[in-house]
């Protein structure tokens, strides 16, 4: 099948989360299963930095009025997967991010950026397309590609089917209607049964209303976005399309993310043999500023800092988890409340704090390894992967039952259990909880056996490709 795969960010190349990840590892296991995959992505600096090879395979203008773009041929880096880029300096080539400016807001233009890129993916599925090549699936993920299911619909002419993953609700990509005549969209799309969205002009909602079909990226999180807690006002369409709506549980590059090659680690080790973690742990204490103590538990967050990721219960259950002897290891960056407390916690205890506030891809893969327990007390997580990453590297992971995070980690109570799991998002249950993993992880023999579980688990991209590869062809 011709797939093509279309995503505002995709690792190596450019990111910002977990989509960016999905995003370099999914069509690569499609690649795998035979298919003829290609990417589709924005032509950031930082995308026409890494890729090599670069040719120029069309020239056109997507909206009337609009200076001409290119599209450029490449492959992936490591993978070798073709892609797609859309060389449209004016809006692309920007510092520092995809989304935001410097300052932290969204770009004022982002609706005409991203619905470029939609109107892109749909010529590309349609017989318009500017290449020698038209695909049969147009696979979208989130509101930056939502109006390419749109774009497809309201065409004449026979086109591709549409998959519309949704990797967080809570991004919806809403705009003034007065974007509707630059992006070429017919005023009869703008209402409830289109685009239109408490008034605006919603990319997400397009995508949700036109596309094909529907993913997420998990089971659980399927059900929770058609409830009002998380269905972002959006769970009516959702009910409405309910026989459209699956759950495929995101799998992680197990290359990239294996403790027994990481060229990231201080030492490597694999479920036969996890004594080299040691060294990994005292060499990452060592970086980070932490006392030497192989025998204080050290609890490690890789993590944007923000209100959905729980990291405000965590702040409230640590100074009795530190007072006992525990250690905390935090990367990520978001919040700024929440820098601030972070940062402010390091400096009341240090040598037992450290909070590192940028993204680092070396020390992130060092803390999954380094430490003993991971924490992932998510209000609510669509599918996650570091709690994955976690169980990969023999370090189990604490989160809440929610979403993907229901459907990946399995209580230490049962026998097969990889982790700790919690069900309230409550600063009191997630400290009895995560007393609990360090109750265990002191045993010893049991924690071993949580270790052992989760590096044995299947947490690969295979079976998750396949299922999308048998959507693909239900649709075809």
């Amino acid at each position: 099948m011709k797939i093509l795969f279309v995503t505002s960010e995709v690792h190596p190349l450019i990111k910002t989360g977990g989509l960016a990840d999905v995003s370099g590892a999914l069509p690569a296991a499609l690649q795998g299963l035979g298919q003829d995959v290609r990417l589709l992505v924005p032509g950031y600096t930082q995308v026409l930095e890494k890729l090599e090879n670069k040719r120029t395979v069309a020239t056109f203008a997507v909206f009337s009025g609009q200076p001409e773009v290119k599209l450029l041929s490449a492959k992936m880096p490591h993978t070798e997967v073709p892609v797609y880029v859309l060389d449209a300096p004016q809006y692309f080539c920007r510092v520092p991010g995809p989304y935001q400016y410097e300052l932290g807001g969204d770009w004022p233009d982002n609706a005409m950026r991203f619905g470029m890129l939609s109107r892109v993916a749909a010529l590309l599925g349609s017989d318009a397309s500017p290449v020698g090549w038209r695909a049969d699936i147009v696979h979208c993920n989130d509101w930056q590609t939502g109006l390419a299911p749109a774009y497809l619909q309201l065409m004449p002419t026979t086109h591709a089917r549409t998959v519309m993953t949704i990797h967080n609700m809570a991004f919806q990509g809403n705009f003034d209607r007065d974007w509707l005549a630059p992006l070429e969209l017919p005023q009869s799309c703008f209402d409830m049964h289109g685009v239109e969205f408490h008034g605006y002009l919603s990319f997400l909602k397009a995508g949700l209303h036109y596309a094909d079909r529907i993913v997420t990226v998990s089971p659980t999180y399927a059900h929770e976005i058609q409830t009002t807690e998380m269905g972002y006002g959006m769970q009516g369409l959702l009910k409405v399309r309910n026989g459209d709506v699956s759950g495929i549980l995101n799998g992680i590059d197990e290359q990239e993310w294996n403790p027994a090659t990481d060229p990231y680690l201080a030492a490597r080790y694999d479920s036969s043999d996890l004594a080299p973690k040691a060294t990994v742990k005292r060499e990452l204490q060592q970086r980070v500023g932490l006392e030497n103590n192989e025998r204080a538990p050290l609890l490690g967050v890789v993590s944007r800092l923000t209100y959905q990721k729980g990291l405000d219960l965590l702040l409230e259950s640590l100074p009795k988890l530190l007072d006992g002897g525990a250690q905390l290891v935090v990367l990520g960056s978001g919040e700024s409340e929440l820098e601030r407390r972070y940062q402010h916690l390091a400096q009341r205890y240090p040598g037992r704090v450290s909070v590192t506030v940028r993204f680092d891809e070396g020390l992130s893969h060092q803390v999954m390894a380094g430490a003993d327990i991971f924490l992932m007390p998510s209000r609510f997580e669509p599918c996650g992967l570091n709690q994955m990453y976690g169980m990969r590297y023999g370090t189990p992971p604490v989160v809440r039952r929610t979403g993907g995070l229901a459907d990946s980690v399995i209580d230490a109570q049962a026998a097969d259990g990889t982790g700790f799991v919690f069900e309230e998002a409550d600063a009191s249950v997630l400290y009895r909880t995560v007393e609990r993993a360090i109750e265990c992880y002191r045993d010893g023999k049991d924690f071993r056996r949580i270790q052992l579980n989760g590096m044995r688990r299947d947490v690969g991209w295979a079976g998750s490709a396949q299922r999308y590869l048998e959507l693909y062809r239900k649709i075809a």
